[in-house]
Protein backbone atom coordinates (compact mmCIF):
# COMPACT_ATOMS: atom_id res chain seq x y z
CA UNK A 1 0.00 0.00 0.00
CA UNK A 2 3.18 2.49 0.93
CA UNK A 3 4.73 1.24 -2.30
CA UNK A 4 1.41 2.37 -4.03
CA UNK A 5 0.61 5.48 -2.40
CA UNK A 6 3.92 6.42 -3.46
CA UNK A 7 3.33 5.90 -7.53
CA UNK A 8 0.34 7.37 -6.97
CA UNK A 9 1.86 10.33 -5.73
CA UNK A 10 4.71 10.66 -8.66
CA UNK A 11 1.90 9.84 -11.30
CA UNK A 12 0.41 13.23 -10.09
CA UNK A 13 3.28 15.44 -9.82
CA UNK A 14 4.21 14.20 -13.04
CA UNK A 15 0.61 15.42 -14.07
CA UNK A 16 -0.31 12.06 -15.86
CA UNK A 17 -3.28 12.47 -13.58
CA UNK A 18 -5.57 15.71 -12.58
CA UNK A 19 -6.51 14.54 -8.97
CA UNK A 20 -4.08 13.25 -6.21
CA UNK A 21 -5.15 9.58 -5.89
CA UNK A 22 -3.36 8.61 -3.40
CA UNK A 23 -5.67 10.72 -1.47
CA UNK A 24 -7.98 7.63 -2.20
CA UNK A 25 -6.47 4.94 -0.78
CA UNK A 26 -7.96 3.00 2.39
CA UNK A 27 -5.81 3.53 5.74
CA UNK A 28 -3.99 0.14 6.98
CA UNK A 29 -3.91 -0.06 10.33
CA UNK A 30 -0.45 -0.10 11.87
CA UNK A 31 0.89 -2.74 14.34
CA UNK A 32 4.32 -1.57 15.70
CA UNK A 33 6.31 -4.82 17.44
CA UNK A 34 8.55 -4.81 20.03
CA UNK A 35 11.72 -5.18 19.12
CA UNK A 36 13.59 -7.55 21.27
CA UNK A 37 16.70 -6.99 23.47
CA UNK A 38 18.93 -9.55 24.64
CA UNK A 39 21.26 -6.89 26.88
CA UNK A 40 20.99 -7.35 30.13
CA UNK A 41 22.76 -6.17 33.10
CA UNK A 42 25.62 -9.28 32.61
CA UNK A 43 26.18 -8.30 29.13
CA UNK A 44 26.39 -4.79 30.23
CA UNK A 45 29.09 -5.75 32.57
CA UNK A 46 30.59 -7.98 29.97
CA UNK A 47 31.29 -4.59 27.48
CA UNK A 48 32.60 -2.98 30.50
CA UNK A 49 35.36 -5.44 31.03
CA UNK A 50 36.46 -4.89 27.62
CA UNK A 51 37.62 -1.50 28.78
CA UNK A 52 41.24 -1.08 29.65
CA UNK A 53 40.67 1.42 32.24
CA UNK A 54 44.45 1.96 32.46
CA UNK A 55 44.54 4.13 29.13
CA UNK A 56 43.03 7.04 28.16
CA UNK A 57 40.80 5.49 25.63
CA UNK A 58 39.30 3.02 28.23
CA UNK A 59 38.17 5.53 30.61
CA UNK A 60 36.34 7.39 28.11
CA UNK A 61 34.38 4.20 26.48
CA UNK A 62 33.76 3.42 30.22
CA UNK A 63 31.82 7.08 30.99
CA UNK A 64 30.43 6.69 27.30
CA UNK A 65 28.82 3.04 27.79
CA UNK A 66 27.96 4.10 31.35
CA UNK A 67 25.43 6.72 29.94
CA UNK A 68 24.28 4.60 27.04
CA UNK A 69 23.67 2.17 29.40
CA UNK A 70 21.99 4.24 32.84
CA UNK A 71 20.98 7.00 31.28
CA UNK A 72 19.91 5.46 27.86
CA UNK A 73 20.94 8.76 25.66
CA UNK A 74 21.38 8.65 21.92
CA UNK A 75 24.42 8.88 20.15
CA UNK A 76 24.31 12.18 18.93
CA UNK A 77 23.65 13.30 22.67
CA UNK A 78 26.51 12.05 24.15
CA UNK A 79 28.76 13.15 21.15
CA UNK A 80 27.09 16.40 21.50
CA UNK A 81 27.71 16.74 25.11
CA UNK A 82 29.74 19.77 26.49
CA UNK A 83 31.26 20.61 29.62
CA UNK A 84 29.11 23.39 30.59
CA UNK A 85 26.03 20.95 30.49
CA UNK A 86 27.17 19.33 33.98
CA UNK A 87 26.10 20.38 36.69
CA UNK A 88 28.40 19.16 39.49
CA UNK A 89 27.05 21.36 42.42
CA UNK A 90 23.64 19.90 42.02
CA UNK A 91 24.35 16.66 40.20
CA UNK A 92 22.71 17.31 37.20
CA UNK A 93 23.31 17.23 33.45
CA UNK A 94 21.86 18.67 30.27
CA UNK A 95 20.80 16.28 27.57
CA UNK A 96 20.37 18.40 23.83
CA UNK A 97 17.91 15.88 22.70
CA UNK A 98 15.97 15.61 19.00
CA UNK A 99 13.84 18.94 18.27
CA UNK A 100 16.09 21.31 19.77
CA UNK A 101 14.80 19.73 22.78
CA UNK A 102 16.62 20.34 26.39
CA UNK A 103 16.18 17.67 29.25
CA UNK A 104 17.66 17.93 32.37
CA UNK A 105 18.49 14.56 34.38
CA UNK A 106 19.96 13.67 37.49
CA UNK A 107 23.52 11.93 37.17
CA UNK A 108 23.81 8.36 38.95
CA UNK A 109 26.66 7.56 41.55
CA UNK A 110 28.04 5.41 38.44
CA UNK A 111 27.73 7.74 36.05
CA UNK A 112 29.35 10.47 37.47
CA UNK A 113 32.12 8.23 38.93
CA UNK A 114 32.99 7.02 35.51
CA UNK A 115 33.02 10.71 34.05
CA UNK A 116 35.25 12.12 37.58
CA UNK A 117 37.99 9.46 36.22
CA UNK A 118 37.15 10.14 32.55
CA UNK A 119 38.78 13.83 33.85
CA UNK A 120 41.38 13.38 36.59
CA UNK A 121 42.84 10.68 35.38
CA UNK A 122 42.80 11.03 31.58
CA UNK A 123 45.13 12.76 29.74
CA UNK A 124 42.48 14.49 26.75
CA UNK A 125 44.17 16.17 23.87
CA UNK A 126 41.44 18.85 23.75
CA UNK A 127 41.83 21.37 20.68
CA UNK A 128 41.71 25.34 21.78
CA UNK A 129 38.10 26.75 22.37
CA UNK A 130 36.75 22.74 22.37
CA UNK A 131 34.05 22.12 25.02
CA UNK A 132 33.32 18.37 24.10
CA UNK A 133 33.29 15.92 27.33
CA UNK A 134 34.68 13.30 24.61
CA UNK A 135 37.16 13.71 22.20
CA UNK A 136 39.28 12.04 19.94
CA UNK A 137 42.18 9.92 21.72
CA UNK A 138 43.81 9.86 17.85
CA UNK A 139 44.49 12.42 15.46
CA UNK A 140 42.77 14.10 13.90
CA UNK A 141 41.64 16.30 17.62
CA UNK A 142 38.11 17.18 18.10
CA UNK A 143 35.19 16.20 19.34
CA UNK A 144 33.92 12.37 19.22
CA UNK A 145 30.90 12.06 16.37
CA UNK A 146 27.65 10.07 16.57
CA UNK A 147 29.57 7.53 14.38
CA UNK A 148 32.67 7.32 16.33
CA UNK A 149 30.18 6.55 19.45
CA UNK A 150 28.55 3.44 17.49
CA UNK A 151 32.06 1.84 16.39
CA UNK A 152 33.00 2.14 20.04
CA UNK A 153 29.47 -0.41 21.21
CA UNK A 154 30.34 -2.14 18.00
CA UNK A 155 34.16 -2.83 19.14
CA UNK A 156 33.51 -3.52 22.55
CA UNK A 157 30.89 -6.40 21.15
CA UNK A 158 33.59 -8.18 19.65
CA UNK A 159 35.93 -7.73 21.89
CA UNK A 160 33.34 -9.18 24.82
CA UNK A 161 32.33 -11.91 22.55
CA UNK A 162 28.80 -10.60 22.36
CA UNK A 163 26.69 -10.30 19.14
CA UNK A 164 27.67 -6.95 17.34
CA UNK A 165 25.17 -4.24 18.34
CA UNK A 166 24.25 -0.48 17.90
CA UNK A 167 24.32 1.74 20.68
CA UNK A 168 20.86 2.01 20.24
CA UNK A 169 20.33 -1.28 21.57
CA UNK A 170 21.87 -0.28 24.61
CA UNK A 171 19.08 2.72 24.69
CA UNK A 172 16.56 0.20 24.52
CA UNK A 173 18.06 -2.40 26.90
CA UNK A 174 17.65 1.09 29.14
CA UNK A 175 14.16 1.05 28.45
CA UNK A 176 13.38 -3.09 29.33
CA UNK A 177 15.15 -2.70 32.42
CA UNK A 178 13.58 0.29 33.62
CA UNK A 179 10.17 -1.70 33.26
CA UNK A 180 11.64 -4.79 35.07
CA UNK A 181 12.78 -2.20 38.07
CA UNK A 182 9.19 -0.76 38.17
CA UNK A 183 9.81 2.27 36.68
CA UNK A 184 6.11 3.60 34.82
CA UNK A 185 5.72 4.15 31.13
CA UNK A 186 5.59 7.93 31.53
CA UNK A 187 8.79 7.87 33.75
CA UNK A 188 10.55 5.97 31.27
CA UNK A 189 9.52 8.23 28.42
CA UNK A 190 10.89 11.02 30.44
CA UNK A 191 13.68 9.37 30.65
CA UNK A 192 14.19 8.68 26.95
CA UNK A 193 13.38 12.29 26.02
CA UNK A 194 10.04 10.43 24.44
CA UNK A 195 7.01 12.83 23.52
CA UNK A 196 4.91 9.53 22.73
CA UNK A 197 4.81 6.92 25.38
CA UNK A 198 3.95 4.55 22.67
CA UNK A 199 6.93 4.88 21.56
CA UNK A 200 8.57 4.32 24.51
CA UNK A 201 6.71 0.89 24.86
CA UNK A 202 7.73 -0.33 21.42
CA UNK A 203 11.50 0.15 23.25
CA UNK A 204 11.18 -2.10 25.44
CA UNK A 205 11.23 -6.23 25.97
CA UNK A 206 8.01 -7.77 28.50
CA UNK A 207 9.04 -10.82 29.54
CA UNK A 208 6.59 -13.83 30.04
CA UNK A 209 7.56 -12.97 33.72
CA UNK A 210 6.11 -9.97 33.71
CA UNK A 211 2.94 -10.64 31.43
CA UNK A 212 2.14 -13.61 34.17
CA UNK A 213 1.59 -10.34 36.55
CA UNK A 214 -0.61 -8.76 34.49
CA UNK A 215 -2.54 -11.73 33.19
CA UNK A 216 -5.87 -12.77 34.93
CA UNK A 217 -6.78 -16.31 35.65
CA UNK A 218 -8.34 -18.13 33.37
CA UNK A 219 -12.18 -19.25 34.82
CA UNK A 220 -11.72 -22.96 36.28
CA UNK A 221 -8.07 -23.17 35.67
CA UNK A 222 -6.42 -24.67 38.53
Amino acid sequence: MTALATFLRFLHIVGVTDQPLAAALPKIAAHRRTVSCDLDEDAFTRLLGGCNTSRDVGLRDTAILTLLWRLGLRRSEISGLLIDDIDRRHGEITIRGKGNRHDILPIPIDVGDTLVRHFQEGHRRVPPGCRAVFVQTRAPDGPMSPYGIGDIVARLCHRAGLPVMGAHQLRRGTATQLVHAGATWPEIAQILQHRNVEVTASYATVTLALTRELARPWPGAR
